[in-house]
């Protein structure tokens, strides 16, 4: 039986280790925390995971909150116009719904499952020199580091090749809440993107927490705009005052539902920024050893486009094809290169490429794509399905001239 080590209890590092159980693997997850901890502790994300990778999660038997998570039904642009007017609106469904789970809430039942199910945790924090003692020792076939904070992170290199920022592109806020009401326009639950051009956005995003449904009310701001206001970690109930007065002045439309609003918990706060980077995957130790990186380890994006979870959760997946595959043979850092350039080409570099796009102003023909599915269902649809596939946004959403032809074969059509 080989024996897999993974570092991280995350989405990736979770999912990778129950599917290689179920798999027959001999698997060992190393976590700083325990269940419990996790559970009180601060909210660490927002998320909302749609169809293909929820998909990747349910063939394990993983999907342990579909009855209580609320079913996300579509999308929702907003584009704000001074001083706090709506200018657009384009409704989006979805073909199939989207969830989003408190990782509070989820991490910790799923670190439960894989001792449940016969996967041993060590709960420890872990430096690289504790890494490097452990390759050392050969006790493992496979190391995967999917950590993708702390000390651990610089053992893989910045691929200066894939990593267009050297900065931090927007600062981040959160704030899970009870009592928001529905949208009068929209009753159904929804992801509400709300774009305040030159300043950031607003997302609003049904949820699940620890108490049950809920609302994440999430600001991404221009570094060094009126919205970035979160550069220091803040009072939770002073974070929420910030973001609702920043709802009042310039998303009203989002402000009018929020008159009851209250924080889900002590610990629903949380804010901070990262420069999106690409990194390369093989790490080496000092001794020698190499460590394979998955998820935001080696792919970390800006939030914007939504793609954290469903891209950690189609890592998992990719890489549990690619240990299956390699059978009895070694895993040597060719073979890790390998497994990472096929994720990059499925998946990685679509959803990599349309996320740095949209930290920029909206392009021209992205706008008149906007605009047209305002009153075009099929282009609406078609948009929001780019957030379970970004593959296909290559095909239309990317480039001046394939929007062009595709809205002129909508016309037609």
């Amino acid at each position: 039986m080989r024996r897999i080590l993974i570092v991280g209890a995350g989405q990736s590092g979770l999912q990778l280790g129950l599917g290689l159980l179920a798999e027959g693997y001999d698997v060992t997850i190393m976590s700083a925390r325990t269940p419990e901890e996790i559970r009180r502790g601060w909210v660490m994300s927002t998320q909302a995971m749609f169809a293909a990778a929820l998909h990747t999660e349910r063939r394990y038997g993983l999907d342990l909150w579909t009855e209580q998570t609320p079913q996300i039904q579509g999308l929702q642009v907003s584009l704000s116009a001074p001083p706090g007017e709506r200018a657009l609106r384009v409704p989006c469904p979805l073909d199939d719904p989207a969830q989003s789970t408190d990782q509070r809430l989820k991490m910790a039942a799923w670190l439960e499952l894989f001792e449940q199910r016969g996967g041993t945790v060590h709960y420890q924090g872990v430096t690289t020199a504790d890494l490097d003692g452990l390759t050392r020792l050969g006790r493992y076939d496979l190391t995967v580091v999917a950590a993708g904070k702390g000390d651990l992170v610089g053992v893989f290199d910045r691929d200066p090749q894939r990593s267009v920022y050297a900065t931090p592109q927007r600062g981040l806020a959160v704030a899970y809440v009870h009592g928001m009401t529905p949208d009068p326009l929209w009753p159904q639950p929804h992801v509400s993107f709300n774009a305040v051009p030159g300043l950031g956005e607003l997302f609003v995003i049904p949820a699940l927490t620890l108490s049950g449904p809920c609302d994440i009310l999430f600001w991404e701001a221009v570094p060094g705009g009126p919205l970035d206001l979160w550069q220091e970690r803040r009072d939770p109930a002073e974070h929420l005052r910030l973001t609702l007065e920043l709802t009042r002045q310039y998303t009203p439309w989002i402000h009018e539902r929020c008159a009851r609003v209250e924080l889900t918990d002590g610990r629903a706060t949380l804010s901070g920024r990262y420069t999106p980077t690409v990194r390369h995957p093989v790490g080496e130790l000092p001794s020698g050893g190499a460590v394979l990186g998955m998820a935001d380890v080696v792919i970390a994006n800006d939030p914007i486009t939504g793609q954290g979870s469903n891209t950690a959760a189609k890592c998992a997946d990719a890489y549990l094809r690619s240990i299956l595959e390699r059978a009895d043979q070694p895993f040597d850092p060719e073979w890790m290169a390998r497994t990472f350039e096929r994720f990059w080409a499925d998946t990685g570099q679509a959803v990599t490429h349309w996320t740095n796009a949209m930290l920029q102003p909206l392009p021209p023909h992205v706008q008149q794509i906007l605009a047209t599915a305002a009153t075009s269902p099929a282009i609406a649809r078609r948009f929001a399905y780019g957030f379970c596939d970004p593959n296909d946004l290559d095909d239309w959403f990317m480039a001046p001239d394939r929007a062009e032809q595709y809205l002129a074969a909508v016309a037609v059509g």
